[in-house]
Parts: C-alpha cells; structure tokens; sequence
C-alpha cells in the first residue's frame, strides 16, 4: 500500500461508507467562522490572496510563450493585475505525452494516495481559494468558501471513490481452467491491465470554478490520464491555484508534474478549440451554458464528454400548510448566489385559482405577494443580503436583468436593483426580479435566464402547472425541481411526472438551502435531459475513463 495512500484510507473509507449510505458527510469545514478557525487561519489566507495581487503567477510549465491575464473584481471593478502562462497548446501536449506511460503503469493505489494528498493540501487553502473565488467569480465570502471550496472538494473526493470502487473490481491477474473436449483441460493464467483513455480537458465554469474542476480532475487522473484545465478568462486564480497544488504533489511523489497542466485563456482568444482539435484529448468535461454544452455533445467524435449545464429549474406549488415557510425556503433560491447556481429556482408554477393553505384557498396575487415578501425579507439586513447574494459575475448578467424588466412591462411584481457590501462601494449588485407570467410567455421562461431573474407563472390548475414544468424541464432541461401539495396522490403523480420527463424532485422542502445539493448523497445532474449528460457523482462518471487490456499465457 503506498504511504499517501494509507496516509488517506480512513477518509476515502468515510466518502465510500456515505456513497454507500447516502447520508450525510463532509470532508471539510464548511463554516469559514473564526471561531471555529482561529484568526490566524483566515488571516493568512487573505494575507496571500492579497499578496498575489498585481504579480505574475508562478507556474513552472513548458510551452510557455508569453502571459495574459484579465480577471476583473465584481466586488471593486479593478483588475486583479495578475497574469498566467500562455502556452503554446501542441507544445504542451508533447511534454504531456512524455509524463503518460510513467503514470499509467503506475498501481490504482498509488494515483489515489496521490488525488487524496492533493485535495488534503487544497483544503489546507481553503481562505486563500474564498477569497480567490469572490474576486473572480462574484460569490460572497461565506459561499466561496463553503460551495467552491469544502462542497466541491467533496465533490472530487466523491468521485475518488467511485474511481477506487471501479478499478477494485478489476484483478490484476486470475487462473482459467475448462475441459475442451478429449485434448484436455485448458490452464491459463491471465492478467488484466487498467488502461487510461488519454488526457482529460476540463472546461471550468465561470461562477463556480471548481465545481466540476475537482470531480473531473480526480476522476480522470486517478484512472491514469493526464489533466489539462481551462479555466473561464475571469475565474483564472482559484482553478490555478489547484493545478499549481496539484503539481506540486506529483512532482514530491515522483511524477512529472506535466500530468496535470493549466491553459488560460482570454475571451477575444479562447484556446478551447485548440485544446478539443488534439489528438490525445480523449475525455472532455464541461460545466457552463447549455449552448456550449450541447455543442461539445455533438461535435466532439471519438471523444468522451461529460457535461452539466442548466435548463428550466421548476416549483409546482399545488398546495401547503404554511405559505409563510414555503415562500421562504422559495425566496432564499431566488435570492442565492443572484440566481447564478446551476440549482436556482427560475419558474414558480402557480395555479390561475390560486393555492390551498389549510382550509382555505389563497389566490395567485397572495402568493406572488407572499413571495415577494419573502425576498424582501431575506435581503432586510445589509450584511445579510450580501452574504446570501453576493454580485452579479460580469456585466452581461445585469444587461440579462434590464432586457427582461423591459419585457415585462408592468407585469413586474419586484422590480430588481443594486443594494450595498460594505466595503465594496463599487460592487455590481442587483436584488431579484420576479416577473408574472403565462404559458402564452413560453418563450420567456423555456430556456436559462442567467442570473436573478424568475417567473411567477399562472397556469390554468394544478394539472396544467405539472404538465407545464415537467414538459420544460423534459425539452430544455432540469437540474432542480420541487413541488408542494399536501395531497398525497398529487405528489405522487408529480413525483412520476418529473422522473418521467428526467428530472429529480424535492417534494414539500423547507427550513433549509434548496438549492443545495449534497455530495455522496444527492445524484446532481441524472443525464436523462438537456441539463447535461453526467452525473456528479456516480459510478458512471469514473468508470468509461480507463480500460481494461489482458494477457493469456498457458501455464507451465
């Protein structure tokens, strides 16, 4: 057993065991609290965040032919001022080529031991990468470091272990015996090879950069193929900061550190296409817009794609016995992140009659109000409204907010504007907009809206409002669904209609994130409709990355 690997056993066994279990596991802290940390801790993480500012960032790897930076703060509006390699992409897929056997001969258990002492000494980062995280990708403090750091760590760890449980499966050798006939018994002795399909692309997601960074970098280098990461222009520092990380593990352990490599790019020359036309690239993982998504999907022959993008995330509310709760747990969705997570609520599905709370019927205009209210409510408090929404990621989020109050017209039931982060005067804020809606409106609400915009949409009843949503998420897509009725039978034909249009469902959720999805526990993204075709996680998502070669010998 390698010593990296022992180092770790008791933590991949914990992710294993939960896998099993679906309960509930974390890896990480994921509460940023100096009570919890101590000052010195956080102190030291910004204290290096800061120091990074304005400098370039070292890197030691080949084909490097110049540097490019331009990630802008949605916090100050400043530039960051830091600049990456910029690499000459073929160049680099020949030092690649030169790390490959070394690293694919090497025992499962030795790449494992070595994808867990990476994501230990990235957790050990986790101040530095929130603050990293806020300036380029607009998430509060508190949510860079719990969703791009400790949730997506265990993201990656998740996907370790499913990558451990499918190369477990595979012996490295086994006796066949078998009579044929009158010539005899047969006696071989076989041996199975695990072998790595190539080097693996991933494309990392502007708001959340290492969402997919961390599960598609370990699900990939632990079956032995090299990693290459393309992080979106304005999101470089947190996904560079893994790679560097990353390297530096490999290279301590004995490895070429080229088996995990950084490509920045800028957005007026992307290096995507560049990283997609070679040859080695066999496996390409993508976490961003639909449109991109679908792309890669049908145009990418001979290569592995895994992709989660995002679609129509739903709320079927067909009745409840507190309106109160229901509309808050709906509001902190609207309200997270300015609606920039792959799990935020865009369409409210509200019966033209009106909602049954209790004994009583309240009308479509109550419950849009009691929403509203809600939204009002979650963003009361300065601080807090800052810490639940953060800022809007970059310029074209806002524009998306102003082309749909234009559109709307007077059928805005809360109009969207900027609110204050202390400290940050020049933050680029904006609350949610929530518009009325009917199914004359399709156009509007069947497609992604990035950002906080949302539909309160009357549909004829209950029924209409279930055919509707679970036909939208069927056509365009669903990451999140949920719905609320206290009518037994109606959740389980709702329950039936969204499994049958792809999606999952939370049924009647309240006093909690909705938006949240747990790792080890909750199956994010089924890969049943546009939404993506990956899972993160499942045993599907690791296992196609490698296989299996074998050798007959006769025995002596």
């Amino acid at each position: 057993m390698s010593t990296l690997f022992a180092n770790h056993a008791e933590k991949l066994q914990a992710a294993v065991n939960a896998c099993k279990t679906r309960e509930s596991y974390s890896g990480w802290p994921e509460n940023p609290s100096s009570k919890l940390h101590g000052d010195e801790l956080p102190a030291a993480g910004k204290a290096r965040f800061d120091a990074q500012l304005g400098k370039p960032f070292e890197l030691e790897q080949p084909a490097e032919i110049g540097r490019l930076g331009e990630e802008r703060s949605p916090y100050t509006r400043e530039l960051l001022g830091i600049s990456y390699p910029k690499v000459d992409v073929p160049q680099l897929f020949q030092a690649i080529e030169q790390a490959k056997p070394a690293w694919a001969s090497a025992e499962p258990e030795t790449r494992l031991g070595i994808c867990l002492e990476i994501l230990e000494r990235c957790g050990d980062q986790l101040f530095e990468n929130a603050h990293a995280t806020m300036h380029t990708s607009g998430q509060s403090y508190v949510m860079a470091f719990a969703g791009s750091g400790a949730n997506a760590l265990d993201r990656g760890l998740e996907a370790l272990a499913y990558a451990h449980k499918a190369m477990e499966d595979v012996p490295a050798s086994g006796r066949w015996q078998r009579q044929f006939g009158r010539d005899g018994v047969a006696d071989l002795h076989k041996q199975y090879r695990i072998m790595p399909r190539g080097v693996g692309v991933v494309i990392c997601c502007a708001t959340f950069p290492l969402w997919n960074a961390y599960p598609a970098l370990c699900a990939s280098l632990a079956t032995g193929n090299p990693v290459v990461l393309k992080p979106h222009p304005n999101a470089v520092l947190p996904v560079a900061l893994v790679v560097r990380t990353a390297r530096e593990v490999l290279a301590k352990a004995g490895f070429d550190p080229n088996l995990v490599c950084l490509v920045a790019d800028e957005r007026d020359a992307p290096a995507t296409q560049a990283l997609l036309d070679e040859d080695a690239t066999s496996i390409v993982d993508f976490t961003g817009s639909p449109r991109f998504g679908g792309w890669l999907e049908n145009n990418c022959p001979g290569k592995l794609v895994y992709t989660e993008t995002a679609g129509c995330n739903s709320v079927v509310l067909e009745s409840s016995n507190d309106l109160d709760a229901t509309a808050r747990a709906i509001a902190q969705s609207l309200c997270q992140a300015s609606a920039q997570m792959c799990t935020s609520v865009q369409n409210v599905h509200i019966p033209a009659d009106g909602v049954r709370v209790g004994d009583k019927r309240v009308s479509y205009q109550e419950v849009s109000q009691a929403i509203c209210a809600a939204v009002d409510d979650w963003l009361t408090e300065e601080r807090r409204a800052a810490t639940l929404c953060g800022t809007l990621f970059d310029d074209a989020v806002q524009e998306t907010v102003d082309r749909y109050r234009e559109l709307a017209g007077d059928r805005i039931l809360r109009d969207s504007a900027p609110f204050a982060i202390e400290g940050f005067p020049s933050a680029r804020t904006a609350t949610p907009l929530v518009i009325a809606a009917t199914e004359a409106d399709r156009d509007w609400y069947r497609q992604e809206v990035f950002g906080p915009v949302s539909f309160l949409i009357r549909n004829d009843d209950a029924q209409h409002c279930l055919a509707d949503a679970t036909g939208n998420a069927r056509d365009c897509g669903a990451i999140t669904s949920h719905v609320y009725s206290t009518d037994e039978a109606f959740l389980e034909k709702a329950v039936d209609a969204y499994h049958g249009a792809g999606a999952s469902v939370a049924c009647n959720l309240t006093g909690m994130p909705i938006n949240f999805a747990a790792a080890y526990s909750d199956y994010h993204v089924t890969g049943l409709n546009p939404a993506g075709n990956a899972c993160l996680t499942d045993l599907a998502f690791v296992a196609n990355r490698f296989r299996i070669v074998q050798t007959k010998y006769m025995a002596p």
